[in-house]
């Protein structure tokens, strides 16, 4: 996660274009050209006053090029916003439940501390809401799968002896996404180079109490 979503989605790109349905070939720099300037618009105005028509222009394209490949702002936002996300969400498996939760704490640090998820997340949590419908679509592709990877590493701990198998999954999940985000995006408090060690380290403890 610690990679910016313009380059996670250039990332994503590997052929040059591709085709709908019977309809129109779908150029991949087009798109790419369209998801970057989403996400820096996003971050510029938010997601309430974000319009179609300033990405586009942003984007050197027309709006209609947007309309070909999201039918409105909402699927766009949910759709490019969920697939920086789950990509950057990929299973981590580094051998130790430690090894695990620093590299976790490392990716959602290195996101919080870019400058546009650093915008654009608390902009988006807090249009959640006011918007039941962007909220439903979002946690449902965003945090559930989130949520389901976290579990999985927790999972893996109890199989290797780390954790006990009646370890409180659902307290551990919120403790580890919880006191990282509060410090890196609600109170932006610098921390110090060992700040995620001693995290880890706390949250370890905390699991296994």
């Amino acid at each position: 996660m610690t990679t910016s979503p313009s380059s996670r989605t250039s990332a994503r790109t590997p052929t040059p274009e591709r085709r709908l349905p019977g309809g129109p070939v779908l150029q991949d720099s087009v798109t790419e050209a369209i998801a970057t300037a989403f996400f820096e618009e996003l971050a510029s105005s938010g997601y309430a006053r974000l319009s179609l028509e300033a990405v586009a222009k942003r984007a050197g394209a027309g709006k209609a090029a947007i309309y070909r490949r999201w039918s409105s702002k909402l699927e766009m936002t949910v759709a490019l916003a969920s697939a920086v996300a789950v990509d950057a969400a990929g299973e981590i498996d580094t051998g130790t439940l430690r090894g695990d939760v620093l590299a976790f704490l490392t990716d959602v640090a290195g996101a919080l501390r870019h400058s546009l998820p650093s915008r654009i997340v608390p902009d988006l949590l807090a249009e959640c809401a006011r918007n039941p419908e962007l909220a439903q679509a979002l946690f449902t592709a965003v945090r559930d799968t989130r949520r389901a990877n976290a579990t999985r590493m927790l999972e893996r701990a109890v199989e290797r002896g780390e954790l006990p198998p009646e370890v409180d999954r659902e307290l551990a999940l919120d403790l580890l996404a919880g006191p990282l985000y509060w410090r890196l995006a609600v109170i932006r408090t610098p921390t110090a180079p060992d700040y995620l060690d001693r995290l880890t380290d706390k949250l370890l403890a905390a699991f296994t109490a």
